[in-house]
């Protein structure tokens, strides 16, 4: 099997080898580190780009390493349809770099949050989904103090309309209220994809629960979605 997968590291990242273990244990592939200042990941075929804190988060989430070279290269890819998926810090990198829209800013309660939460999955008729059932509720981790989500009126009816909020925080019966949202994310929006369809940003870590050895393996079903698609041909 050809696939083949990039996890970026940037100085800061803390979650890279958790993406790396968790892809190999999903997926029997091995995953690769590449290090931001590579400027050419032509040969890749799924790029992630981990949680932690880039660049130490000075001056704003993800506002450095959007500027790293290999960002130009993964904006390249990405317009190609190469998939790319931004968990966490990876999520407010693509925000900045302008892979999606809108922007992640601190939580409303103005504390780092690090536990368990209830999803909602609102599509998965995606690259990234397609394993979940519509409307099942999952229990994924977040570990943020800026997670809350937040676009204008414009990028949310865009997203409402095409049908590109992939995941909301719910309640256990999978109702949704701004209560549910801990992190005080607009329509409480947990994940949002590109328009094309091959870019991905979260706030929850999948990595951290794909395994039942870690306590559950509702993120199992993200790799495994990822990985059909790719077995499928037609990531490019």
């Amino acid at each position: 099997m050809s696939v083949k997968c990039a996890v970026i590291v940037f100085p800061g990242s803390n979650c890279d080898q958790d993406n790396v273990r968790s892809w190999r244990a999903v997926t029997g592939l091995a995953a690769e580190l590449v290090w931001h200042k590579e400027r050419s990941i032509d040969n890749y075929d799924l790029i992630i780009i981990p949680g932690g804190f880039s660049f130490g988060d000075y001056l704003r989430t993800g506002a450095i390493a959007r500027f790293s070279p290999i960002m130009s290269e993964v904006a390249r890819l990405a317009g190609q349809g190469r998939l790319v998926l931004g968990i966490c810090n990876g999520f407010q990198i693509l925000t900045e770099a302008r892979l999606l829209p809108g922007a992640l800013i601190r939580n409303r309660n103005l504390k780092y949050l690090c536990r368990d939460v209830l999803l909602r999955v609102e599509n998965n008729n995606t690259a990234f989904t397609s394993d979940y059932r519509n409307g099942q509720v999952i229990r994924i981790p977040i570990s943020h103090g800026e997670g809350g989500y937040s676009a204008g009126p414009r990028d949310l009816q865009a997203l409402l309309d095409d049908d590109r909020v992939l995941l909301r925080y719910c309640a256990a019966d999978g109702s949704v209220s701004p209560d549910d949202a801990p992190n005080g994310s607009m329509l409480n929006i947990a994940g949002i994809i590109n328009k094309k369809g091959n870019v991905f940003g979260l706030m929850p870590h999948p990595e951290r629960l794909a395994e039942e050895e870690l306590g559950g393996a509702d993120g199992r079903a993200m790799f495994t979605s990822i990985l059909k698609t790719l077995i499928g041909g037609s990531a490019r």
